[in-house]
Formats: structure tokens, sequence, C-alpha cells
């Protein structure tokens, strides 16, 4: 590791796949220090990473600090996500005029004076553009005042001489991976069932009864794998009660609606939710599980049956039916499935916060996966070596926590079309959905199944696209490399 220290500013640096020199100029005026500098390329996309030390930052009454790192090169500039320091002054004048927008922009992390943390990491990714090499990276700084008005404004010029990590050409960029959409509330949710058991025709909770107190447990373990994580904040908590189908419609709607009340009373005594936190709702009785379950059955008669229950007769006549018609299905049913439709469905929906340190992403992906975003796995497959385990690894998990969704499928498949796992990118693509980079990787899927005329028939249409890949594949293709390299 490298250490350069400048008269305020002071650089360490590690630069792993991209090089660059640092550079030693004027320091400005703001005392702000930088750490952990890297700048790197991975494929299409160029990371910067670094940490703010702002121990030593003062910002006069009224005024506020744009922090703005920028590459520039060949006459062409990216300004990246700014950070704001502002008085407390200037803070709420900007919250008041320009809502969540600060100087900036919605993307600029805004701090208070008040309240500036000792050190700041911030991490960002761009696209990567050919201008970018032999660029410069610098760190624009502005002093504002009343009225936006640019008090100062120094720039500091922290890498020169970016250049991209050369390598022999081979398969890996040629995969088009997609970035996902950025969730703005991380929603997530967890569902179970218990089976609370009560004496007949009883409306009480007791927890020492039959088997309650394994499944009172159960619903307070869900609500504290939750609860008791820092990261998250519980936003709701819903639960609904079903009685079985025996009996009268009106007794069983009673005794849901009064049962789902008891354990929401037991619950809440348990916590310190706000009154009316918990919502409930009840079903009289559970005809849809009742089916579910005729269904899968070996009943005799199961066809007769399934007919009485879809048939448009009210419940307590359907329910007589099906006893006085098939007394010998209707008592394997009291005794094997009636038990199971009394149930209390309950829901916890909750909020995870974001998170945007790649170390910290790393700790969350090794422990609790379910808590990050399809982004945040994103982000740190960025900071991994392409094509090596780590970074197929995160793919892999990627799309076990989002089994359905289009862009994970599409970068798993990317991830096994570059292990030439052909068999797992197959069943990964038929979730892909239809994008540019979903028919591209399925002509590589075909150029690795040896039907080429497919590949270019989809290369093509990826290429019509605009997708640079499919072009590079194609030219490869027209000159016979391609295939040699995929076998």
């Amino acid at each position: 590791m490298k250490r350069i220290s400048l008269p305020i500013i002071i650089l360490t640096t590690v630069l792993t796949t991209a090089t660059g020199t640092l550079a030693a100029q004027q320091a400005p005026s703001a005392d702000i220090r930088i750490d952990s500098l890297n700048m790197e390329r991975n494929g299409d996309y160029v990371a910067i990473r670094m940490t703010f030390g702002l121990q030593d930052v003062k910002i006069d009454a009224n005024r506020a600090l744009l922090i703005t790192p920028c590459i520039s090169g060949d006459g062409d500039e990216r300004q990246l996500p700014a950070v704001g320091i502002y008085s407390r002054t200037r803070y709420y004048h900007y919250l008041r005029t320009n809502g969540n927008d600060m100087l900036s922009g919605p993307e600029e992390t805004t701090l208070r004076t008040g309240e500036l943390p000792e050190t700041l990491p911030y991490e960002t990714l761009v696209s990567y553009k050919p201008w970018m090499e032999g660029s410069q990276l610098t760190l624009l700084l502005q002093e504002y005042g009343c009225c936006n008005e640019v008090l100062n404004e120094e720039r500091q010029i922290l890498l020169t001489d970016f250049q991209s990590p050369r390598k022999e050409i081979d398969y890996l960029p040629l995969l088009a991976y997609v970035k996902p959409e950025a969730d703005s509330i991380k929603l997530r949710s967890l569902t179970g069932k218990a089976y609370v058991d009560f004496p007949v025709n009883q409306t009480d909770i007791r927890p020492t009864y039959r088997n309650n107190a394994a499944e009172l447990r159960r619903i307070i373990a869900t609500i504290d794998s939750v609860k008791n994580d820092p990261d998250i904040r519980i936003t709701a908590l819903s639960i609904k009660g079903y009685a079985s189908p025996e009996g009268s419609l009106e007794n069983n709607e009673r005794l849901a609606r009064l049962r789902t009340e008891a354990l929401k009373k037991y619950v809440s005594g348990l916590y310190d939710f706000p009154n009316d936190f918990i919502s409930t709702d009840y079903e009289a009785e559970d005809w849809k599980g009742l089916r579910r379950y005729v269904e899968q059955s070996g009943l005799s008669h199961r066809q007769e049956i399934l007919d009485i229950i879809d048939s448009d007769l009210r419940p307590d006549p359907k329910e007589w039916r099906l006893k006085s018609r098939y007394p010998d299905e209707y008592a394997r049913l009291l005794r094997d499935c009636y038990p199971a439709l009394r149930h209390s469905d309950y829901r916890v929906d909750y909020v995870v916060r974001h998170y945007t340190d790649i170390d910290e992403i790393r700790r969350v992906l090794r422990s609790r996966p379910q808590k990050l975003s399809l982004e945040e796995f994103y982000l740190v497959a960025q900071a991994e070596e392409p094509g090596s385990e780590t970074f197929n690894e995160v793919f892999e998990t990627a799309v076990r926590m989002y089994p359905d969704d289009e862009t994970a499928n599409l970068n798993a498949a990317n991830s096994a079309l570059s292990r030439k796992d052909v068999k797992r990118a197959e069943r990964y693509l038929t979730k892909a959905g239809n994008s540019t980079e979903a028919i591209h990787a399925r002509a590589l899927l075909a150029l690795m199944q040896g039907d080429t005329a497919k590949a270019q028939t989809l290369l093509q249409e990826a290429a019509a696209q605009g997708l640079p890949q499919a072009q590079k594949a194609l030219e490869l293709l027209k000159n016979s490399k391609f295939n040699q390299n995929l076998k």
C-alpha cells in the first residue's frame, strides 16, 4: 500500500485491475482526508471507491460545501454523485426550497455539520466509455453561500492516466450483465401459518393447551427474527384466522373472529407495538383449503365431493350434503383434514435499510443474503474479479433469493455461461425475459450447443438493437474464432 501525504488531503491508494498515477497538487482549503482510493474497470463498468475523512472539516455558518468526484479526459467529463456538507442554516434552507433534492440532486449524500461522521465510505459505479482511457480522477470542491452562489471553487487531481487492465480477448467480455433497477424502498415480508388449538366453542388463548406452546413460539420467532435486527424496521403485522366447515356458518364466523382477536391480543401483549398496529381478518370456513386437500387425496368419490365443494350451495347445505351422501369420506375429512383448516395465517411486513459499503454487503451476503437488494448483489459482484468463483457465487446467491426475477436469472445465466455450464444457463434463461441482453445470452448458449445458425440469427437481432457485445461476437463468428474459443 502506497501512501502520499499532501498538506491537507492525504491519499492512500490500492489499485488492482487498473493503473494510474497519484497526483499531488495544491490542496483545497477544506480539511478533507482521502483514504483507500481505488479506481478500476470491470467489464463495462468503472468502480470508484474511496473514504472521506471528515473529522477536521469546518463549515462557516450559512455556508455549504459540495464535494464532487469527476472523471475527466479527452474533452469529456463525468461528474459522479456528490457529497454535500451543510451548515444548519443552509441545510434547512435547501430542505424547504428543494424538498429532498439538495445542491446536486437526489443522488447526493447529504450531511449536516453537527452530525458529520469521522469517515464516510464512498463508492459508485459508472458505465465505461473509451474516452476514460488516460483520464483523471479529480475532486471538485465548491463553497456555496446564499442564493446558490458559488463563493469558492477548487479542483484537486487525485489520479492521472487511468488505464483499463490489458487482457487477452476471451469469452468474458462478450457477456452482457444487466444492472438491476434500484429499490427506492427495500420492502420484505415473512409469512407463516400457526395452528393454535381451542377447546370446543372456546375463544380464549391457552398457551399450555395441546401443542399451543410450540405454535405460539413459531409466531414469536418470526416476529423476533426481524424486530431484533437493527437494519430492519417492521411496518405492518397482520393475522387472518380460519375455521373449518363443520357446524353452522354463524357459529364458525363467531369463532374465527373472536379467536383471531384473541391471538392479536396475545401477540400485542408481548410487544410495544402501537395501538391497532396489528390488523386482523377472518374467514369463517376454509373451503379453499378443503378443496386443495380433496383434490390431492385418494378419497373415494373424490370428483363428486369436489363437485359439491364447487357448487353454488350455501355453506351449511353444502356441508350437510357432504356429510349425508359420503359419510365415510366425511369422517376421514373430519379426522385428517379439518384440524388443519383451523389455522391463523400471519404476515410481517418490514423495510431493510440500504447498504453502500462493499465490505458490509459482503458480510450481509454471508450471513443473511435475503436482506440484500438485487442492486446490492450486483455492486458486490462488480467488486470481484469477473469470472472468479466469488463473482459467480454472488449471482448464484442472488437468483436463489429472487428465483422469478428476470434480471437475476439473466445475470445467473451469464455467470453459468462464463463457466460453460450449459444446463444451468439453459434453466436460468427460461426465466430471463426477452430483453436484448437475454437474446444475446441465448445466442451464446446456442453457440455452446453447436447451433451456429440459431446463434447467428439471435446475435444479429441483439446487434440490431444496439448491443456491442453481440456485434463483437458476430465479428468473431465471421472469423471462425468464437467457436474455437468455446470448445
